[in-house]
C-alpha cells in the first residue's frame, strides 16, 4: 500500500508554487472520463424516443448543447481545482491579457453569443432553410460559434453564427403553408393562347414535387416587343431543391412547346432604310 501511495504522489513537474503528481493526473483522466460518461447518457436520455414527446429533434439538439457546455465548464473547473489551480487567482492575475485578447477577439466573442441565442431562442433549427445574402442552404449543425450548412450545390459551409443573427435571413422552414413559386416564359405572337396555357399547365402537373395541383395559375402577363409573355405560379413545398424542379418544369416545357409548334421568340430589330435617288 505504502508503494502504491509513493507511485501516485510522484512528482511529474515542480516549481516554487506549483507541483504536479501522478494522482492529479489521474484524477485529471478520471473526470473527462465521467464527464463523457454523463454526457452520453444525457444524449441518449434525451434523443430516445418518447412516445408522447411534444418536442421535434432540432429543440432537443439545442437543449442538448446548451447542456453540454455548462457540463463542460463545470468539469474545467473541478479539473483545474484538482490541479491546485485557484480560478480566482487565475482570472484576477491574467486580467489585463483578457482585456487584451478580448479586444482582438470581439468578433469571435460575438459569434459565441450568437450561438447561444440561436441555441436558446430556436428560431433556427436543424434542418431549416435559409436564405443568407442570395444563398440558399439547409442548417446540418449549429456550434457554438460556427454552424454547419449545405447549399444547393452540395457544398458544405460554415458560416459565424453572428451573420445568422445579426443579419436578415429568410427562414423558408417557418412557412405554415407550402410555398408558391413562379415561371416566366415568351411565346411568338400568333400562337394560340389557349393552346400555350394548356401546355405549361400540363407540365407543371406531371412533376411530382409539385404540391396542390388544382391551383396551379397560367397568367398571360404581358404585350411585349418580340414575344406573348405568360407566367406559371405553383405550389410546393420542397424549398431547397425548388431550382431543379424549375429546370426540370422548363424542360418539360420547351419538349411539349417543339411538338406542338410553339416557338419562343428571340429578340428582333427590323432596320428600314430608304434609298436616296440623285441627278
Amino acid at each position: 500500500m505504502e508503494k502504491i501511495n509513493n507511485i501516485l504522489n510522484f512528482v511529474i513537474l515542480s516549481s516554487d508554487k506549483f507541483e504536479l503528481r501522478l494522482v492529479n493526473l489521474l484524477w485529471v483522466f478520471l473526470i473527462i472520463v465521467a464527464t463523457r460518461l454523463l454526457l452520453y447518457i444525457i444524449r441518449f436520455s434525451i434523443f430516445r424516443k418518447h412516445k408522447y414527446s411534444k418536442l421535434d429533434q432540432s429543440s432537443l439538439y439545442s437543449i442538448y448543447q446548451i447542456i453540454k457546455y455548462i457540463i463542460w465548464v463545470i468539469s474545467i473547473a473541478i479539473i483545474l481545482e484538482t490541479l491546485d489551480i485557484s480560478i480566482t487567482v487565475l482570472v484576477a492575475g491574467s486580467a489585463a491579457l483578457l482585456v487584451g485578447i478580448g479586444m482582438g477577439l470581439q468578433q469571435t466573442f460575438n459569434d459565441f453569443i450568437s450561438g447561444i441565442i440561436l441555441l436558446i431562442e430556436g428560431t433556427t433549427k436543424i434542418g431549416d432553410v435559409l436564405q443568407i445574402d442570395g444563398d440558399v442552404v439547409i442548417v446540418q449543425k449549429i456550434g457554438l460559434r460556427t454552424s454547419k450548412v449545405l447549399n444547393r450545390d452540395e457544398i458544405i459551409v460554415i458560416i459565424p453564427n453572428s451573420l445568422i443573427n445579426n443579419n436578415k435571413v429568410i427562414n423558408w422552414s417557418h412557412q405554415s403553408k407550402k410555398t408558391r413559386f413562379k415561371i416566366d416564359v415568351g411565346v411568338a405572337y400568333g400562337s394560340d393562347v389557349d393552346l400555350v396555357i394548356e401546355i405549361l399547365e400540363d407540365s407543371v402537373k406531371e412533376n411530382n414535387a409539385v404540391a396542390e395541383k388544382d391551383n396551379i395559375e397560367v397568367r398571360l402577363t404581358d404585350f411585349a416587343s418580340s414575344s406573348l409573355n405568360f407566367q406559371i405560379l405553383f405550389f410546393s413545398d420542397d424549398v431547397f431543391r425548388i431550382e431543379r424542379i424549375k429546370s426540370e418544369i422548363r424542360k418539360s416545357i420547351n419538349r411539349k412547346f417543339a411538338e406542338n409548334g410553339v416557338v419562343i421568340p428571340f429578340p428582333q430589330v427590323d432596320i428600314h432604310y430608304k434609298k436616296e435617288e440623285r441627278d
